[in-house]
């Protein structure tokens, strides 16, 4: 016998999915200051960068070899490779590689990594039907705005509760940024956003394993085949995102509804996108940075008796691996995180390597690291006090860690860290080539030049 239970709903939302789907169907192309367009552009060399890095990688050789289990046709290409599978396949994948190293973008207002998902399924549905960088650049943006909008109204409660909200929101981004991309009519873009609402993807409790990565790369797939259900006529809920059993108030018990509305149109979300200069979870960099600039200060391992952290207690819930086994669970090791920063000055993906996670220095080091809460300090903070061996104590506050909006990563450092991921995937001349092409995406006529210079000789 089944017994209905009831829960609290709010019966009068506005139409959030109808005002989105609006949005992405009639704001015109370039519809935005240079500066947000020059943003969408940073954002995809970032994304690209990262997805190339990883593209030998072993969840990617295990992923790929699942997609050929179904026989796809070769529709789009896989990023770093010679491979073309079809474009879910091409979605998925790509977005599992760009996640992979934990090295994309972040949306620090919800620590939403907005490109994976929506960059992932435009680029593979891109290359199939044919279309133009402008309309890259056009659907990314856009696509960025849903996502992080759903995500603002949202946060932190749906994280809290366990959702990787990369994945949550990103089916929504993608399906938006796919329902653009092949120019659906305003009714099958409602339907798209809300097909795509039937399918948030991700769970906190992935992070550390291969699955972590999935998250954005089944985003991509889910919101690109939602657009495409909707371009031949599936239908879904208009109410999708905002009924009362729909899915925003089903995944989230706060909903702040002016979150999705406020600027919409005048300011975009792809404006506050940060850039990692470390391979790992965004609440570590602070703790790295000041790291860093310990053995700037001549601070070395040997010298050092103990390392006391404060941190945000965020940090340790979601960074706490005191121990990690391998490269993945050290991404989770605020611990690891600090003894590279001293030991290496530096935390790119060489330094989450499993040999690197498991030498004898680095494990000593680790272990000398300890770490405690303090809600006074920020989630883009850390205090970090070093005693040595001769008595001296070393003291270093990082309020902002280079990376963030306050200390961000210029185009230059941009362009390093895609030459450090690309040039061993695809080479010097290759990486060169994408660099210059890559600024100049939203001018370019089709994407021919960008795809033939991802795939290796």
């Amino acid at each position: 016998m089944s017994h209905a239970i009831a829960a609290a709903a709010d019966l009068n939302a506005p139409p959030v999915t109808k005002t989105l789907a609006q949005f992405v169907h009639s704001h015109p192309t370039q519809g935005w200051a240079p500066e947000v367009d020059h943003e969408a552009h940073r954002t995809f060399l970032n994304w690209l960068g990262c997805a190339i890095g990883a593209a030998n990688h072993e969840s990617v050789e295990s992923s790929l070899a699942a997609v050929r289990e179904f026989q796809p046709a070769p529709q789009a290409s896989i990023l770093g490779r010679k491979d073309k599978v079809d474009m879910g396949g091409a979605a998925l994948i790509n977005g599992i590689s760009s996640h992979t190293f934990d090295f994309d973008d972040t949306h620090l207002k919800t620590v939403i990594h907005p490109a994976g998902p929506v960059a992932s399924a435009i680029l593979a549905l891109g290359e199939h039907i044919g279309v133009n960088g402008r309309q890259i650049i056009d659907s990314l943006v856009l696509g960025i705005d849903v996502a992080c909008r759903v995500g603002n109204a949202m946060y932190p409660d749906h994280y809290h509760r366990g959702w990787h909200i990369t994945g949550s929101t990103g089916t929504l981004g993608s399906a938006a940024a796919c329902a653009r991309l092949m120019g659906l009519d305003l009714q099958k873009t409602t339907m798209a956003l809300g097909i795509a609402a039937s399918q948030p993807v991700g769970m906190r409790e992935q992070f550390g394993t291969m699955t972590k990565p999935f998250h954005p790369g089944g985003a991509a797939r889910a919101g690109q085949l939602s657009a495409l259900l909707a371009k031949h006529g599936f239908t879904a809920s208009p109410k999708a995102l905002e009924a009362g059993r729909g899915y925003m108030q089903t995944v989230s018990t706060k909903c702040d509804w002016s979150e999705i509305d406020r600027e919409l149109g005048k300011s975009f979300e792809i404006s506050l996108n940060t850039y990692k200069p470390f391979a790992c979870g965004i609440v570590i960099h602070p703790a790295i940075d000041a790291c860093a600039q310990l053995r700037a200060q001549g601070v070395k391992a040997e010298d050092v008796e103990r390392i006391e952290l404060r941190v945000h207690p965020l940090v340790l819930e979601l960074t706490g691996k005191k121990t990690p086994k391998d490269g993945l669970e050290g991404k989770f090791s605020v611990y690891h995180g600090c003894a590279v920063g001293l030991i290496f000055g530096q935390a790119g993906e060489g330094e989450y390597a499993d040999d690197i996670v498991n030498r004898p220095d680095v494990v000593a080091l680790r272990a000398k690291v300890n770490a405690t809460t303090d809600t006074s300090i920020s989630e883009a903070s850390v205090d970090v006090k070093a005693f040595l061996k001769n008595g001296k104590e070393v003291h270093i506050f990082v309020k902002n860690a280079i990376g963030s909006l306050e200390n961000p990563m210029s185009d230059a450092n941009l362009e390093q860290k895609f030459t450090s991921l690309a040039e061993p995937v695809i080479g010097k001349e290759k990486t060169r080539q994408l660099i210059s092409a890559l600024w100049k995406l939203g001018q370019a006529s089709d994407l021919k030049q960008i795809i033939s210079l991802c795939t290796p000789d």
